[in-house]
């Protein structure tokens, strides 16, 4: 055995786990037996002579009985003692492992209880790209600041806005999600993921003050209430009751009054009666067909005739 490693030392192999006669080269290719029963078929250890030469799962025709005390005797100087930190996907989990391997031979290995910190992020941050970003413990506030910066990105393209779409920060993933990952080994550990810090990494305190002021998340009303403005579609949209706006001409607006929100008016009952981004033509148009449908469904609430001088309210009538 010693012999033929001698002479063919990419063919000293290791027996598989489990009860198939198959074998695992220094090459990294795999050998196998085609007759379970074969003497040499049980041996942890085999140097092969001869093969039939198919490169995925070589059929032997004649090799030699190995120990592993002879292999690190005559071949220590080319064996490697090394720490692996890997994602299996399979377990969807980082593999920390101690290993001793001559090429791609593994001779020992065991579990790495204490394995580096860097090395367990960068396998983590593999894991992430294979899992892909939905893997992350996302909350519909994370969605909304993508939201909202992508419109400020797209109104300011010179301002600097950071990009986060989905390959962005793919792309980016090891500077803004790399420190937070620190001690995770899998995805069931991920649900402890700070992603508010994560995400909010990526704008300074400047970036999201400004955020909030040129794409707010809420806006306030005539009536004095503040409403979310909703960032999910094509547009912005304010849905707000019909009786909140009176007294208002102005069509609320973000982004410095540049971008009129679509506004969604509201009955009582939080139905949309009128889409418009013109307040001021709503009011002086279809507000009297509206006004007739709503005070015949809702008479116990204030329709004025005139919606300009009305007092807004959230209501069912102004204060007395």
């Amino acid at each position: 055995g010693l012999l033929l490693a001698l002479a063919y030392p990419d063919r000293v192999a290791r027996r598989r786990p489990g009860g198939e006669p198959r074998y695992m080269m220094t090459n990294g290719k795999g050998a196998r037996f085609d007759d379970a029963a074969d003497p040499l078929a049980g041996e942890p250890w085999l140097a092969l002579a001869d093969l039939d030469g198919d490169r995925r799962d070589a059929r032997i025709f004649l090799a030699a009985p190995l120990s592993l005390a002879a292999i690190e005797a005559r071949f220590g100087q080319a064996i490697v003692e090394e720490r692996v930190c890997a994602w299996d996907a399979r377990e969807s989990q980082v593999q920390a492992v101690w290993r001793r391997r001559l090429d791609r031979l593994v001779l020992a290995e065991r579990r790495d209880a204490t394995p580096d910190p860097g090395r367990l992020a960068a396998a983590m941050l593999d894991g992430v790209r294979a899992m892909g970003l939905g893997c992350l413990p996302w909350r519909p506030a994370h969605q909304l600041l993508r939201r909202r910066v992508a419109l400020a990105r797209a109104a300011q393209p010179e301002a600097g806005w950071p990009d986060l779409s989905d390959a962005a920060l793919l792309d980016r993933l090891d500077e803004w999600l790399g420190p937070y990952l620190g001690g995770m080994r899998g995805r069931a550990h991920l649900d402890r993921l700070d992603l508010d810090a994560a995400l909010g990494g990526l704008l300074d305190w400047e970036a999201r003050r400004t955020l909030d002021r040129l794409v707010p998340t809420h806006v306030t009303v005539p009536s004095g209430s503040t409403v979310p403005v909703d960032y999910d579609g094509d547009e912005p949209v304010l849905a707000v009751r019909l009786q909140e706006m009176f007294g208002c001409a102005e069509t609320p607006a973000i982004l410095g009054g540049r971008m009129p929100l679509l506004l969604h008016l509201l009955s009582p009952a939080r139905r949309p009666v009128q889409v418009t981004r013109d307040l001021a033509g709503f009011w002086a148009g279809s507000y009297r067909a509206v006004k007739a449908d709503l005070k015949g469904q809702y008479p116990r609430h204030w329709w004025p005739d005139d919606p300009m001088q009305a007092e807004p309210t959230a209501r069912a009538k102004p204060r007395k």
